[in-house]
């Protein structure tokens, strides 16, 4: 598997932390991080992080990847009801390769399709959208499921960054 992980942030309000703390984990592990958005304009987190994507959404070739990683916060809301996203998630799923989202993010996955069975869970505003999938909701601050691979929030960060590089060893 490649050692390239893409994350997908929003082109504001995302969750620094959700981002960056991952980021900086799959750094460390040798796993060379891509940024991707809806704009390659500066992306704006909660917190005030600023982040320039290295390419849009629309550009993401699942075969250069190892993994899709979705960031939470607020703006993530604005992938909810992307179906080119949920395309793109299922592509990377149905490669085989990972697919991981955080905070409120797995909202996206269980709207993609790719919840339905698997343990999961998700800020506690998105449970809701998750069981309405199918998801069997854990509450645990992370989960894997196969090559899914969810978090709850800012705190599990670091948790979920290591899940993730840990798919790649």
């Amino acid at each position: 598997m490649k050692k390239k992980a893409v994350f997908i942030v929003a082109e504001q309000e995302f969750r620094d932390e959700e981002y960056q703390v991952p980021k900086d984990v799959l750094s460390q592990a040798g796993i060379e991080v891509v940024t991707a958005s809806t704009t390659t304009e500066e992306a704006v987190g909660k917190l005030g992080l600023k982040v320039r994507p290295d390419l849009l959404v629309a550009e993401i070739k699942p075969d250069d990847y190892g993994a899709i990683v979705f960031v939470g916060g607020g703006g993530a809301a604005q992938y909810f009801a992307d179906s080119a996203v949920h395309a793109l998630a299922r592509s990377f799923a149905e490669a085989g390769k990972v697919v991981a989202a955080i905070c409120i993010a797995p909202v996206i996955l269980a709207r993609a399709g790719l919840l339905k069975g698997k343990r999961a869970t998700v800020f506690p505003d998105g449970i809701p959208e998750l069981e309405k999938a199918g998801a069997v909701y854990t509450a645990q601050s992370v989960e894997r499921d196969g090559r899914i691979i969810t978090g709850n929030g800012p705190e599990a960060a670091e948790a979920f960054g290591r899940e993730i590089a840990a798919q790649f060893s």
